[in-house]
C-alpha cells in the first residue's frame, strides 16, 4: 500500500491524507465515488479521504480538522481554516492540470476552529 498519513475518527473510520503532490494523486486514484474527500479552500494542503461510505457529521468534522492541521493555510496563519468537503464523484482532472491539482464540481464548506486544529498538532 502507498504510504499516506493516517488517522482514525472517534467512530473508528479510517482517514487517509496525502503527503505531497504525487501522494495526493495516488490518494485520489483510490477514492471511491461515494466516499468523502476534503481539501482546504486555499491551495497547499493534503487531500483527505474517509474510507467509508457511511459517515456522520462528527466524522466529517474530524477529517476536515485533520486536513486543516497539515495545510499551508494553517501553518502560515494559525487561525480558523475553511475546508471543502465533496464526494469522490465530484473530482475531475484534465491533462493540462499540474501534478496534485484537481477540479471539484461541487462542495460544501466546513469552518474548522483553530482550537480543534491545535489539538491534532500537539
Amino acid at each position: 500500500m502507498i504510504n499516506f498519513r493516517e488517522f482514525t475518527t472517534s467512530s473508528k473510520k479510517q482517514v487517509l491524507a496525502g503527503k505531497s503532490a504525487q501522494n495526493n494523486e495516488d490518494l485520489i486514484a483510490q477514492v471511491e465515488p461515494t466516499e468523502d474527500v476534503f481539501h482546504t479552500e486555499a491551495p497547499g494542503s493534503s487531500f483527505v479521504n474517509i474510507k467509508s461510505t457511511k459517515t456522520n457529521k462528527v466524522d466529517r468534522y474530524e477529517a476536515a480538522t485533520f486536513c486543516a492541521a497539515f495545510s499551508q493555510t494553517f501553518r502560515d496563519n494559525q487561525n480558523d481554516t475553511i475546508v471543502h468537503h465533496f464526494k469522490g464523484s465530484d473530482i475531475t482532472k484534465s491533462k493540462l492540470m499540474k501534478l496534485g491539482t484537481f477540479k471539484v464540481k461541487k462542495f460544501k464548506t466546513i469552518k474548522v476552529k483553530k482550537a480543534d486544529i491545535l489539538k491534532i498538532k500537539q
